[in-house]
């Protein structure tokens, strides 16, 4: 009996060792947002990067031109300086996210969430931001600058931003 509870430990022992442990599973978002960027260089133009996660990630000067990052999350990223012109950006969570001197001319935003995100300066000719939130104060800072009409949902920009 002694012999077969020490095997039934030993076994045990040897099961935990070798088993995938839980703080090592592509679950967490720090670790998969760390996998996204592992293929990440600063020319991006024209990919697919759908539901890629960029937390905390500093993405200044990246070229994501007509890049598809349809349900992409940006919490905390810097993206000053970075070419999103015709990116397709639809359902993105941009929370606490800089923009500023980015170009999103021709981006669509449609339903994105960018609450606590900045935009100085960022170049928005064309944006669609139908349904996206933003902070009021944003939002009105955008409006003052609005202009153009997005080629492919045909939404101005002033219209999709809701402005008076």
């Amino acid at each position: 009996m002694r012999l077969a509870k020490a095997l039934v430990s030993g076994l045990l022992v040897l099961v935990l060792l070798f088993s995938p442990s839980p703080a090592l599973a592509m679950t967490a978002p720090e670790l998969r947002g760390a996998k996204s960027l592992q293929d990440l260089s600063p020319d991006m133009h024209g990919k697919d990067l759908q539901q890629k996660e960029f937390l905390k990630a500093d993405l200044k000067g990246f070229d994501f031109s007509n890049a598809d990052l349809r349900g992409a999350v940006f919490n905390g990223s810097q993206l000053q300086g970075t070419n999103l012109q015709g990116a397709d950006m639809r359902d993105v969570v941009g929370f606490a996210s800089g923009f500023q001197g980015s170009d999103l001319r021709q981006a669509r935003l449609d339903r994105s969430m960018l609450l606590q995100s900045h935009f100085r300066d960022a170049l928005i000719e064309g944006a669609d931001f139908s349904e996206a939130v933003l902070d009021q104060p944003e939002q009105k800072a955008l409006c003052a600058r609005a202009a153009g009409t997005n080629l492919l949902s045909g939404v101005s920009t002033t219209e999709s931003l809701g402005c008076a």
